[in-house]
């Protein structure tokens, strides 16, 4: 009884109108099950494919073990868990920009392409951040570079070095650094708006307080998820080759 206690002391209460902890839930949920998924099929793939897959796991993990505690944050305080949130994206981001060197080594990628996408995303990361929390009244200088940096990775993988690879290996390589392409142009472009309207001076009035939470809550899960799942997809196709 004292153990059950505990344990419900440390789980916030959730109404059920709270769509921000439903979707905080959800999420952690979700990405759990598919880092489970992802850990548990890796001895199935050819070596050279182990690496990418075991990644996706890692990304899904690294991000339910923070939607858990971005969980109980909204749950105790009723504000947007921002620390926590960029925490877990400048863990995961560059992972998921190693995604496109790993699939992209069959083509000769060189250590320069990783390093060079992961500088963008840290960028991103950090300047983001810093208009978002340290710094808010230069919001537009340093969401303007952060934006710069989104750019840059979104130019070098759909016409820069990375892109030229993708079409040198061709087939499933191709394929799948393609849609991942697209995740990243589509799916990765709620960050910059949420920034935006998450900040003064932008378009912070545009939506109720909390709901830019809930569409963060499910483009990480779909982004994060979907990554993997192109990934494994890809290494089921080509371990059957």
């Amino acid at each position: 009884m004292t153990n059950f206690m505990f344990i419900s002391g440390l789980v916030g209460k959730m109404l059920p109108t709270d769509y921000v902890g439903f979707t905080f839930f959800v999420g952690c949920m979700a990405m759990m099950a598919a880092s489970a998924f992802f850990f548990l099929s890796l001895s199935q793939f050819d070596k050279k494919w182990r690496t990418s897959v075991l990644v996706s796991g890692l990304i899904t993990f690294i991000a339910a073990v923070h939607y858990f505690y971005m969980r109980d944050y909204w749950a105790t305080f009723g504000e947007s868990p921002t620390f926590f949130r960029y925490v877990d994206w400048v863990l995961t981001v560059p992972l998921m920009c190693l995604e496109f060197y790993l699939i992209l080594k069959v083509a000769g990628a060189k250590q320069s392409l990783l390093w060079k996408m992961i500088i963008y995303s840290v960028i991103m990361l950090v300047t983001g951040y810093i208009g978002e929390v340290i710094s808010p009244e230069n919001a537009a200088l340093w969401g303007f570079i952060s934006g710069l940096a989104y750019f840059l990775i979104v130019y070098e993988i759909w016409l820069g070095e990375a892109a030229k690879l993708a079409a040198s290996a061709g087939g499933e390589v191709q394929k799948a650094h393609k849609i991942l392409c697209w995740f990243v142009l589509v799916g990765w472009s709620i960050y910059p708006l949420g920034y935006m309207m998450g900040t003064s001076g932008w378009y912070n009035g545009f939506i109720p307080a909390g709901n830019i939470d809930v569409a963060y809550n499910i483009a990480d899960a779909i982004n994060k998820i979907g990554f993997g799942l192109v990934i494994y997809s890809l290494a089921v196709k080509s371990s059957k080759d």
